[in-house]
């Protein structure tokens, strides 16, 4: 198959994953995808380096040298004045053809991008309203990769440590049911801590965690008030906001999932034990949020990284900074 049919097979299957992905037939795997298309950009990039960049140079010295040769010959002959000149036709033998241009030439780019979004940091956007009031819908957050450690694009595998996780930190991580999609809450719970959310109020280890009321908080979505605590986790001060007239509710049934024998559930809500290697996570919109009294743990290996600052929302400025 010529390269530019072959060239061209692979851009139509790469619109067609990213339309059924946009269109919601599948759910797309970015970091694979970004990691393809290093793989095989760099491929093009050896190829033109080592392969067709010098067979086109050596074309064009060929017609150079053709054309010096016959010219030469002429003048032997006596013929001065020779008409024609090779110029135009050595820029088009140098010239990359288009499939090269768009591939090896879109190299440096790409693996640019995937050795900042690999190991440094990642944009994200906040998809729903389980983490307000600290971060709204709409939100355009970074994504500190390295701060818990390194870890391997697409596997993500842990090479490297680095800090711990915290208590109080936003953590992105791959959502447990699904490790296609990314999950955002706040890290409320250590391995071997005992989790209890009694009552709408949050103990770690028997400990009530302090939280002093803040007045009421406005939702933009809900259009409705509910009250606002500020609660510190570890160091972290952060606020909270809750709705007493919602009674706890974990159904159908929150048990199936791995490692549920460690929660108890009762109509006042919920225990849990964190196992190790796992984390227990809480939204901060306490009573909307999808969270580990759902769905459970979640293990080391799903970490992405530290959610830190706010670097875009298009609806209101103001919230372009850091966050805790």
């Amino acid at each position: 198959m010529p390269m530019s049919s072959l060239t061209a097979a692979l851009y139509g299957a790469l619109i067609v994953y990213l339309g059924g992905w946009f269109l919601g037939y599948w759910t797309g795997n970015f970091a694979l995808l970004l990691f393809l298309l290093t793989v095989v950009t760099l491929a093009y990039w050896l190829a033109e380096r080592f392969h067709f960049k010098p067979a086109r140079e050596a074309a064009a010295r060929q017609l150079e040298q053709q054309d010096a040769a016959r010219r030469a010959e002429l003048t032997r002959m006596g013929i001065e004045k020779v008409d024609g000149d090779v110029a135009q036709a050595k820029a088009r033998l140098l010239m990359q053809p288009w499939w090269l241009d768009w591939t090896a030439g879109l190299f440096p780019v790409i693996l640019g991008v995937f050795l900042l979004r690999s190991f440094l940091f990642e944009p994200f956007k906040i998809p729903s309203g389980s983490m307000v009031p600290t971060l709204l819908v709409g939100d355009l957050i970074l994504v500190n990769k390295f701060h818990y450690g390194v870890r391997l694009p697409v596997i993500n595998k842990k090479i490297i440590d680095n800090h711990p996780v915290q208590r109080g930190d936003v953590m992105v991580f791959r959502y447990p049911v699904d490790p296609r999609l990314d999950y955002i809450k706040r890290v409320v719970g250590l391995p071997g801590d005992e989790i209890s959310y009694l009552n709408q109020r949050l103990s770690i280890n028997g400990q009530p965690v302090p939280e002093v009321a803040q007045g009421e908080h406005y939702d933009d979505d809900s259009m409705s008030y509910s009250p606002l605590f500020l609660e510190k986790l570890g160091s972290v001060e952060h606020p909270i906001r809750v709705e007493p007239r919602r009674a706890a509710y974990y159904g159908p049934d929150p048990k199936q999932f791995p490692m549920a024998q460690n929660c108890r559930y009762s109509p006042e809500g919920v225990v849990c034990k964190v196992p190790p290697g796992h984390y227990f996570m809480m939204g901060d919109n306490r009573d909307n949020s999808q969270d580990s009294r759902y769905w459970g743990f979640v293990p080391d290996e799903n970490i992405v990284g530290r959610a830190f600052f706010v670097w875009m929302n298009f609806g209101n400025l103001g919230r372009i900074g850091p966050f805790h």
